[in-house]
């Protein structure tokens, strides 16, 4: 058992008392054998005295004293650490729709695996996470706002449509604006639950075009992400070789995996490849077990109060086999 601490330590000042029940025992022992062989007549000791059970006689004393050891472990209130569903916490899910998604280098296309991943991330979310979405092209919009519910998710992530042009910068903004109004309503004595944005996408920003830290940028809206404490889980999802046909002409929608890392890194999140479909899922799995998880220190007191009680009914069982008495 990996014990983290102990909730009232100070109940390890029975320890003392444990000890000298044992002192008074090897006592009482020694006490015992002196005022047998005041016998002086041994025949006669042998005929009126039970004969020696060697170790078996302590027994029940051993057993009575381990289970004390235990149950006063158990009344110092141990402590382990163990990962607990969040009853709390606010994800905003922000997919790129652009014309890119319609790559076929992830089969069947880029937006149908992304919309099957984000569907077994929605449905496998704990159910004390509030989950929203925002599309982004050339403009983001917020389709569901956060909430527990996952049937209005499911469904606007099955109706997801493509449009021009990437607005990373925007789908961030959408998402931050999202949590900071929903955050104001639920934020209550305990302050708003921490929250993430999770964003996809398959390409390089292109709207507002050139520099990424435009006051509407992706780099930008990555820096207010941090400043609002709410970081980026940026994946990177495509390949190098993916092309799209616009107007009769097959154009390259090669991945930029150096802009989503640096929104990452700028925003305090994490950074994820994903080549197909599978790796998407799977980032999405472990994206799922961090959100929806969290590791605290749990009671861990049962155990040791089970086995403590466990040894301290052998104690009394095996006295009256041994000896007719309870210890």
């Amino acid at each position: 058992m990996n014990l983290t601490g102990f909730a009232t330590p100070w109940w390890f000042l029975l320890l003392v008392v444990v000890a000298a029940v044992v002192v008074g025992y090897v006592v009482a022992q020694r006490s015992r054998r002196k005022r047998t062989m005041r016998f002086t007549n041994l025949e006669l000791l042998e005929r009126v005295a039970p004969r020696s059970q060697g170790w078996q006689r302590h027994l029940p004393a051993a057993l009575l004293l381990v289970s004390l050891i235990l149950l006063t472990f158990a009344l110092a209130g141990p402590t382990a650490e163990q990962k607990v569903p969040r009853n709390r916490a606010t994800v905003m899910l922000t997919i790129d729709v652009s014309l890119s998604m319609e790559a076929t280098d992830v089969a069947p296309t880029r937006l149908e695996a992304a919309q099957e991943a984000a569907r077994s991330f929605a449905e496998g979310l704990t159910p004390g996470v509030n989950l929203g979405l925002v599309s982004f092209a050339g403009t983001a919009t917020v389709l569901v706002a956060p909430t527990t519910e996952r049937e209005g998710v499911l469904r606007a992530i099955d109706n997801l449509k493509l449009a021009q042009s990437t607005a990373t910068g925007e789908g961030i903004f959408a998402a931050l604006q999202s949590i900071e109004g929903f955050s104001a309503v639920v934020g209550g004595a305990e302050g708003p639950p921490p929250a993430r944005v999770v964003l996809m996408t398959d390409g390089k920003q292109t709207v507002p075009t050139g520099d990424p830290y435009d006051p509407r940028g992706a780099y930008t809206a990555a820096q207010a992400a941090k400043q609002q404490g709410v970081p980026v889980s940026a994946i990177s999802f495509g390949t190098s070789h993916g092309t799209v046909v616009i107007e009769g002409k097959e154009i390259p929608v090669e991945v930029d995996d150096e802009s989503m890392r640096e929104i990452a890194r700028l925003s305090g999140g994490e950074f994820y490849k994903a080549a197909t479909a599978e790796e998407l899922k799977k980032v999405y799995a472990s994206l799922g077990e961090q959100i929806g998880y969290e590791t605290k220190d749990t009671d861990a007191s049962k155990p040791w109060l089970a086995l403590g009680t466990l040894l301290l009914l052998g104690a009394a069982g095996s006295s009256l086999f041994l000896g007719q008495r309870l210890p």
